[in-house]
């Protein structure tokens, strides 16, 4: 009997757990290796004194590409997950913008806020502007197509050809398409929207972009669609709940998953008579601290990109070298906050954020030429324990609080109860005070019971961040679709790549597909369509 090809996938993290799962379904022997003591990468979780908070990802969006990829595993988001719909699906505070609208604007000290509902987003934004629906509604019919044009074309393509963007329905849009990728996400805006409020809500989405209004190009407005007309969910139990049902899925699939294993080398053998610009070299296995060697036929790279070309390589076989890196733009850095609150808070909806007055100056402060630390900056707000009590204990809430800031190793690191390095505390003190002030809780402080930052540099040391930085790659143009680093290497064959750093990008959905992206690789499936799902699956849940 013919042995089952030998995988090893480097990282345990969404798109680690992903890409195992597919692999041992298109009949690879699989290990995963990950160098924390946990899995779940940038979506783990973290239990304290009765309260568990998530580590990173918070928005449930593109529900789609969820259902789709349970459904390639046998399985169903409904058998997995327990999906609850958010409503309102934000609220949004604003300093010092005064606004003569009618409700469901709130007037607070020179503070106004507006909650955003799921299909009836004109609502807040005649609020902010009155007499904007109707460019609301064309706003989102634009972003509708353009969420369906990247769907179906850009998506799921691996880029492998380059006729994959000469298919007919391309072409007949390409004069739009030229137009959305050569102009701002900014100025698309502006150009529709003359209060600064209302342009505020729809740029933010640059930042799931890991980018900002102005340097995102406004094929992006897509990102509208997906919470303005699709909705937001929340799994309950939180973001563990996702980690968990993907190693579900990974090991009924008969994936072994081993923690606290470190990589530290990708070993290769020399192929033979190898000439041109091929591959020159073929991956034989990983070598792991303490030099245990995994053989392996087909190596992932489900970490940090940056990390596996420049550190676990050989400068001769990057694809990516160093050289490649420092023409790119890594994305903001970001200081978390937990803070576990005695009493309930219910000034916050499940999802807030609070944005200055300055939003170009913030922006600038954090992408820009200078990089620093904003003043007063915008952060966002995540209060789980609205919707799932079983976050913290009775009578208390979670709140996450992420405040971007430069993806700069030198900010420093985060610590439990204000242990951390100064600049980092000073970031989480600064958006506590703010967070109390805004949103009416002057006691806020006081009733902190649990407090754990994380700063840059824990990015750095626990995800092999690049600079840091807490996305990934920022979705600059030359950073987006097949502009972004591909998901195969140039020099070694059988070395693949998955995650937010290569295609198609930065989030949980994204480094979903990520994984089906490398199947398709390996199959040398080159349309930009989703792989098709087994008959009959979705509906019971694999023994």
């Amino acid at each position: 009997m013919t042995a089952r090809p030998r995988a090893v996938v480097i990282g345990a993290g969404i798109s680690g757990l992903a890409t195992a799962a597919l692999l041992a379904r298109e009949g690879y022997d699989t290990d995963v290796v990950e160098q924390q003591g946990h899995v779940g990468g940038r979506a783990a979780t973290w239990e304290h004194d009765g309260f568990t908070f998530d580590l990173g990802p918070s928005w449930y969006l593109m529900p789609e590409v969820f259902d789709h990829f349970f459904r390639l595993c046998g399985t169903s988001s409904d058998a997995e997950l327990d999906l609850v719909r958010l409503d309102p699906a934000y609220r949004v505070f604003f300093a010092g913008e005064r606004s003569d609208g009618p409700p469901p604007v709130q007037d607070r000290e020179g503070v106004t806020s507006v909650d955003v509902r799921t299909g009836r987003a004109h609502e807040a934004f005649e609020a902010l502007e009155p007499g904007s629906r109707s460019r609301l509604e064309e706003y989102l019919a634009s972003s509708r197509e353009a969420y369906e044009l990247a769907l179906r074309h850009f998506l799921y393509s691996t880029f492998a050809r380059p006729t994959t963007l000469l298919r007919r329905e391309l072409l007949r849009h390409a004069p739009r398409l030229g137009r959305l990728l050569t102009t701002s996400l900014e100025r698309f805006v502006a150009d529709r929207f003359t209060d600064p409020r209302a342009r505020q809500v729809l740029g933010y989405p640059a930042v799931f972009l890991g980018t900002s209004p102005e340097r995102a190009p406004s094929l992006y407005h897509l990102m509208s669609h997906a919470d303005l007309t699709e909705g937001v969910l929340y799994p309950r139990g939180g973001f563990g709940a996702v980690i968990d049902a993907v190693l579900r899925c990974a090991t009924r699939a008969g994936v072994r998953v081993r923690t606290s294993a470190r990589v530290t080398a990708v070993r290769t053998t020399e192929l033979e008579g190898a000439r041109g610009r091929g591959p020159r070299h073929r991956v034989v296995g990983v070598e792991l601290a303490g030099g245990e060697v995994i053989e392996a036929d087909l190596v992932v790279g489900a970490g940090d990109l940056h990390h596996l070309e420049t550190a676990l390589l050989p400068p001769h076989l990057a694809t990516y070298p160093e050289r490649w890196w420092r023409r790119r733009d890594p994305g903001p850095g970001a200081v978390l906050v937990h803070l576990g609150v005695r009493g309930r808070v219910p000034e916050l909806t499940h999802h807030s954020m609070f944005f200055t007055r300055d939003w170009r100056a913030n922006f600038d402060a954090v992408l820009g030429a200078h990089p620093q630390v904003p003043d007063p900056a915008s952060f966002y707000v995540c209060a789980p324990s609205r919707t799932d009590d079983g976050l913290a204990p009775a009578e208390h809430e979670n709140l996450f609080v992420l405040v971007p800031v430069p993806a700069d190793e030198a900010l420093g690191r985060g610590g439990l109860d204000g242990g951390g390095d100064p600049a980092v505390e000073r970031v989480a003190d600064a958006a506590i005070a703010t967070l109390a002030s805004w949103a009416g809780v002057p006691d806020l402080a006081e009733r902190v019971v649990v407090r754990r930052t994380v700063g840059p540099t824990d990015f750095a040391h626990d995800l092999s961040s690049w600079r840091g930085g807490a996305l990934g790659p920022a979705h600059t143009l030359r950073q987006s679709a097949f502009l972004r680093g591909r998901n195969v290497s140039a020099r070694v064959d059988g070395l693949l790549y998955a995650g937010g750093s290569t295609l198609p990008g930065i989030g949980l959905p994204m480094c979903l597909i990520s994984a089906e992206l490398v199947v398709k690789r390996l199959r040398g499936e080159t349309s930009g369509a989703p792989l098709p799902e087994p008959a009959g699956v979705g509906h019971e849940v694999p023994a």
